[in-house]
């Protein structure tokens, strides 16, 4: 099954990836039918695991091959990298900041918090497919650290944390009144937007090599953003503080390991 998937086109692979990554998004909503709870120890944990592999992500898979390209194109590496990885974050800090003034008239609370719960977690998924897309585009031009191996690894990455991330849009959305139908298709269709950022995202690699760079920079910005403004957070919310650290060290490091030793 692997060996068939690395041998498709990179838009199919990017395509592929980012419909797991949905699916799994997918599957956490669907715990709405099963419980009215979940564990907040295993989500917190999964999500600093997932914390983990995204910091390594951006690094091994994104931002050394960018700084690589853009050595190779003749660019100015350190500028290149740091104006995508700060467009990349910039967008996102954007977006928290003018959806919830697109809103604030809303005069039903109920209604506001759900729209700001969808949109949240909606807008953080659109640089994570980015993210995946790019990540298997760039594999066409050889760049070092641009594999189909490291850019699955960072889909699973992105998977493993989008599954805590459908359970927090459905779970609340049943409190608020919704039904367990109604809060799984909400919850599941905020990962809709990761496959078609994904086939964007591979598409405007393979079109026009010479902004690979900037995308690659970019969406490691947008992905340290989600993980500095919302993972970390999130899981450090927990009593056990350190553990919840220690499984961000341990996402880290099994990145870092497949990425260098499979790269």
């Amino acid at each position: 099954m692997l060996s068939y998937f690395l041998e498709l086109n990179n838009v199919v692979q990017a395509f592929i990836a980012c419909m797991i990554t949905w699916g799994i998004t997918a599957l956490g909503a669907a715990i709405v039918f099963f419980f009215k709870k979940v564990n907040k120890n295993l989500l917190d944990g999964m999500l600093g695991l997932a914390a983990g592999v995204m910091i390594a992500a951006a690094f091994f898979s994104l931002l050394n091959p960018a700084l690589s390209l853009a050595e190779e194109l003749n660019m100015i590496p350190w500028l290149v990298a740091f104006i995508g990885f700060f467009a990349g974050g910039m967008l996102l800090f954007s977006g928290d900041k003018i959806f919830p003034k697109l809103i604030k008239n809303k005069e039903n609370s109920k209604a506001k918090r759900t729209l700001m719960l969808v949109l949240s977690i909606t807008l953080h998924n659109i640089p994570e497919g980015l993210a995946i897309g790019v990540a298997f585009g760039s594999i066409a031009y050889g760049i070092e650290g641009a594999t189909a191996i490291s850019a699955l690894i960072l889909a699973i990455g992105i998977g493993i944390q989008n599954f805590p991330e459908g359970t927090a849009v459905s779970l609340p959305l049943r409190r608020e009144g919704f039904s367990r139908k109604k809060a799984f298709l909400i919850g599941g269709m905020t990962g809709v937007v990761e496959p078609i950022a994904g086939v964007v995202g591979a598409l405007l690699v393979l079109k026009v090599r010479f902004i690979l760079p900037f995308l690659l920079a970019f969406a490691a910005g947008a992905m340290i953003y989600v993980v500095v403004e919302e993972l970390i957070p999130e899981s450090q919310s927990n009593e056990c503080k350190d553990l919840m650290a220690l499984f961000t060290i341990i996402g880290f490091s099994i990145m870092m390991i497949l990425d260098v030793a499979l790269g």
